[in-house]
């Protein structure tokens, strides 16, 4: 098979996006042909939910502020469900999320979404983190933002009605990345607690150092111009974020000198996604390193889809892999205390 054909099938336009890809290149011209603050206001209007979603009332949900390394106070948004369960016991999961937009746009409302399933069909406590953005605040400033308020986390455990011992990262996109960086940095660091990572669409590797001799590496050429996020726009982000990039695994993740020892990951792919080979390629290296790994492909399918309501077939389908594999992360642990 020629270098960059193992995954090419999967950029073949899926019949559910095709109708809507028109709306969606409109709207990402629309976002990205004006100045940064503008398109980081535009990504923070409230949108209206379709009735699938969970309704805002079936949530207690509290915005604050919590203190990083360098005294800058950055703000979290706190999700549980009102619904009696394990929130009430003061035991549930934590879902740690950090949101997506190429580390240089985005905040809570990107991932409004799966955090209200999470938060009400798993019982879960959803913290998202506002994390410091580029490229007034490059790397690592992201990573070093999302620990620091992860620890906050640990440490007021009571607080938040959780368990500190159970606890799962997540994200998609950039957010993907962070998470895999925060499962990362706990085990370098001998932070316990962390029983799972989903990482949603995730940037693995800046595409300066991808391991191409080893993984394929077809995405970025075959999905070049891609709707949800094009070639171009990912490099863009990662000249924000790391203009000045190096080796670093808390940057890229699959340049990670060992994945042993890391928690279990759910990694969900979207066929048509300059990310998509990156992504399977940290799937394939976390299986080599013998972690369990789940991985859900969807042919087809742009970068961000999951968040494209219109697409309700697919963005139910990637909600409910979420759920779904927190609730057997978290069973299968009730399992083995039994």
């Amino acid at each position: 098979m020629a270098p960059g054909q193992k995954y090419g099938h999967l950029s073949a336009m899926g019949p559910e996006f095709a109708p809507f890809k028109p709306i969606s290149d409109a709207f990402a011209a629309k976002l990205w042909d004006r100045p940064l603050k503008h398109t980081r206001a535009m990504l923070k209007m409230p949108l209206p939910f379709p009735d699938f979603v969970p309704k805002a009332d079936e949530f207690q949900i509290t915005e604050r502020t919590v203190p990083v390394r360098d005294g800058t106070e950055i703000g979290i948004k706190i999700y549980s469900s009102k619904a009696k369960g394990k929130a009430d016991a003061g035991g549930a999961v934590l879902f740690y999320v950090m949101h997506g937009g190429g580390w240089v746009v985005g905040s809570h409302g990107i991932e409004e979404v799966m955090n209200r399933y999470v938060a009400r069909d798993n019982g879960a406590v959803v913290v998202s983190v506002d994390y410091r953005l580029a490229p007034e605040f490059r790397y690592p400033y992201a990573v070093n933002d999302s620990f620091d308020v992860l620890l906050w986390c640990k440490n007021n455990a009571k607080e938040l009605g959780i368990n500190s011992e159970r606890i799962i990262v997540g994200g998609s996109s950039a957010g993907g990345n962070l998470a895999a960086v925060m499962a990362l940095k706990a085990r370098n660091e001998k932070i316990t607690g962390i029983i799972g990572q989903i990482l949603n669409i995730p940037a693995t590797c800046h595409p300066d150092f991808y391991p191409a001799e080893k993984y394929e590496l077809g995405s970025w050429e075959q999905n070049k111009d891609a709707s949800g996020l094009s070639g171009m726009r990912m490099q863009y982000f990662w000249d924000q974020y790391t203009p000045e990039p190096t080796r670093e695994e808390y940057a890229s993740p699959l340049l990670a000198k060992s994945l042993e020892g890391l928690p279990p990951a759910l990694i969900q792919v979207a066929g048509l996604d300059p990310l998509r080979d990156e992504a399977l390629a940290y799937a394939d290296a976390l299986q080599a390193a013998g972690v369990q790994v789940t991985v859900q492909v969807y042919p087809g399918l742009p970068h961000g889809f999951g968040a494209m309501m219109m697409l309700e077939t697919a963005s139910k389908r990637y909600q409910s892999a979420n759920v779904n594999w927190i609730r057997y992360i978290t069973d299968s642990i009730a399992s083995s205390k039994l």
